[in-house]
């Protein structure tokens, strides 16, 4: 099996230095962490079949409470956050629509991201810390790939961060004021 060579910058970059330098790669996907350039691995099934599921689930979940002015991205968009340019599996913001040719969300509302081997501990740790940096940050769903499990991590009104896990069921997301399942994330 053929693979593809992928390069990594070692130095510290800025977010400048980044955005120019990505737009210059052939190929792959890539983060910036505390200035690192991290390649992102190339996806499995299971991780692919969750972030599709997590958009649709929050897609039907704004169309059943009819909150039109909200809007669902699917991975690709960018979600800066100090020293970070982080790549969410899937995001739901709220507030005037974003441009055509918008790159990155400065207010996400809800953050989702789907583990993957290579994934884990960024995801459940240096993810969780810079992604409620965000002052219009909200909630912060995990979802496990292989098992119907997903971890919510929510802001309360105190400032405090609430988490809990679900295997199934309901998942509520207030603000924006919808609802989705455990079901939704895992029908394939």
């Amino acid at each position: 099996m053929a693979r593809a060579q992928i390069y990594e910058p070692e130095a510290p970059m800025s977010r400048e230095e980044f955005l120019a330098w990505i737009k210059q790669q052939p190929s792959g996907r890539y983060e910036r962490i505390d200035g690192i350039v991290v390649a992102m691995a190339p996806e499995r099934a299971s991780h692919n079949l969750r972030k599709g599921a997590a958009r649709d689930a929050l897609r039907q979940a704004l169309a059943d409470a009819g909150l039109s002015s909200c809007q669902v991205f699917g991975d690709g968009m960018t979600v800066q956050v100090e020293n970070n340019d982080f790549e969410p599996d899937a995001l739901l913001r709220c507030g005037p629509r974003l441009p055509g040719d918008a790159i990155r969300i400065t207010d996400p509302l809800v953050l989702i991201e789907v583990l993957s081997p290579d994934s884990g501990t960024r995801d459940r740790a240096t993810k969780l810390r810079a992604y409620f940096k965000l002052p219009s940050m909200r909630h912060y769903l995990i979802v496990w790939p292989d098992e119907p499990r997903i971890v919510r991590h929510s802001r309360m009104a105190d400032g405090q961060i609430a988490t809990e896990v679900f295997v199934t069921g309901e998942i509520g997301l207030d603000p924006p004021g919808i609802t989705v399942t455990v079901e939704a994330f895992y029908a394939d």
